[in-house]
């Protein structure tokens, strides 16, 4: 009997050390960042001491860390009440990844009166502050918003899974449309006629910038970069741009709930500049990535891709009934969990109000999936005649005289094409300039501003003796 006791003694003493150095290894793994790693070893911990603060805060991290942050929630809950050092920091985190945005103000704003009482510095976490009020005027403002479909596809390919009719343009990866190497990320927007692109590039520091080129005298333009409210920091791609020819949707990493969220901005003619661009909202924004925002008009039918919850290298299509002009949730009215569900698209049956609705939708999308795309026609150019003829090709002019004076049209187009470049460049370094820099440029612009009224003022003329010259000629 004695010797099974020294037995049970000798094991006890092996498994409790053995226990504590697997637990001093989680610790040092947690240390270095390595939570995927130490998250097994803690959570066998929390489960056995279920009121360990420690052993609570530390397991809560690692699964806000990795992506868990539904059930880092409770842990970090637990930390907190038990005062553990830090812990309203992850669970402010915790709080803000699960659209629970009111209870991150609060947390953030507890941490930060704890902070200053200490007389520690509390600008990073004011800075968490001001992003958990921005995501909860956001989730106060969800558009509602009628979620048909959804397909979940491998990344690399997820453009295909786009079924635009022929009226609102083509969209290829960057690979496929310049015929390169490699996994360049850029994808590419062509007009329905084919006569202008919008692409996501890198630029020289690596990052991506929305560019567009125009094609002139069956030639394309070189690349020129959408204005700096547009191409902000970080990388900025996925163009759309609707069939009114203003209206651009795109994507940036640089602001937002998180990863990519999808912005829209609109072209002032009269200015020959971009309005401010605004964040679309959700449910389209997740804190994930979010992008490839696309109306197709002629179908009534929109799209966009997000990898929120899918698996490395999935991303999930939505297709949804676009509204006429924006619709948003009552958000006093809503229980706070159907709020959070509807933001996140957790049930797209959730969001149909209209059987009927969503049937006629539903059928609009079988259609176009199974419309076998018209042979794309290469044209050269668009010229509208009248309201029936429209001409793409030289050979098109019955008349010589205004084939000819169409010719010099095109050519003063591209000069004009030309000179907004260089206009556009001359500004940008005006904006990064300092006054002396800025006293030399500024009469440069004034003059090119000037000859471009000329210039366009010139281009209408042309463009109004090539039209009545066909038409007189060609009777």
């Amino acid at each position: 009997m004695k010797k099974k006791y020294i037995l049970f003694f000798l094991c006890s003493f092996l498994l409790s050390g053995l226990s504590a150095q697997t637990l001093e290894q989680a610790r040092t793994m947690f240390s270095k960042g390595q939570y995927q790693e130490a998250k097994p070893i803690f959570k066998k911990q929390v489960q056995s001491q279920p009121g360990n603060a420690n052993y609570s805060f530390w397991y809560g991290v690692c699964c806000q860390q990795t992506g868990e942050s539904d059930e880092a929630v409770k842990y970090l809950e637990v930390a907190v009440k038990k005062r553990v050092a830090g812990a309203q920091l992850y669970l402010g985190q915790a709080y803000n990844d699960t659209y629970r945005y009111e209870d991150a103000v609060g947390c953030y704003e507890e941490y930060i009166a704890e902070l200053s009482r200490r007389k520690r510095p509390t600008e990073e976490v004011e800075k968490l502050l001001e992003k958990s009020k921005a995501n909860l005027r956001m989730v106060k403002g969800v558009e509602e918003v009628c979620v048909i479909d959804s397909f979940v596809v491998n990344k690399n390919d997820f453009l295909s899974t786009y079924k635009l009719s022929e009226e609102s343009g083509s969209l290829f990866s960057y690979n496929a449309y310049f015929q390169t190497e490699g996994k360049h990320p850029g994808s590419v927007y062509e007009t329905e006629i084919g006569n202008k692109i919008y692409y996501g590039e890198a630029n020289a520091g690596g990052k991506l910038r929305i560019m567009s080129s125009n094609k002139q005298l069956n030639e394309w333009s070189a690349g020129r970069p959408l204005p700096e409210n547009i191409n902000a920091a970080g990388n900025v791609n996925y163009p759309y741009v609707l069939t009114d020819g203003v209206t651009i949707y795109y994507a940036t990493d640089s602001e937002g709930l998180g990863g990519y969220d999808i912005f829209v901005t609109r072209y002032n003619t009269n200015t020959d500049t971009y309005l401010t661009p605004e964040n679309v909202g959700m449910p389209f924004n997740s804190p994930f990535n979010d992008y490839m925002y696309v109306i197709d008009e002629y179908n009534n039918l929109g799209w966009f891709a997000s990898d929120r919850y899918q698996p490395e290298g999935k991303v999930c299509v939505y297709v949804f009934i676009p509204n006429s002009s924006k619709q948003t949730y009552n958000y006093e009215a809503i229980d706070p969990q159907k709020m959070i569900r509807l933001a996140k698209l957790h049930a797209l049956r959730e969001t149909w109000k209209n059987k009927n609705e969503v049937a006629e939708a539903q059928q609009r999308l079988a259609e176009a999936i199974n419309h076998k795309p018209q042979e794309r026609k290469s044209v050269d150019f668009e010229f509208v005649i009248d309201d029936r003829t429209t001409y793409n090709f030289l050979q098109d002019f019955k008349s010589k005289e205004a084939r000819l004076l169409f010719q010099k049209y095109q050519q003063n187009r591209k000069d004009f094409e030309q000179q907004k470049d260089r206009l556009e460049e001359l500004r940008n370094s005006y904006i990064k300039a300092n006054k002396a820099e800025k006293d030399r440029i500024a009469p440069t612009i004034l003059e090119i501003e000037k000859q471009m009224l000329q210039m366009n003022e010139n281009l209408d003329t042309l463009e109004i003796n090539v039209r009545n010259l066909e038409k007189t000629n060609s009777k």
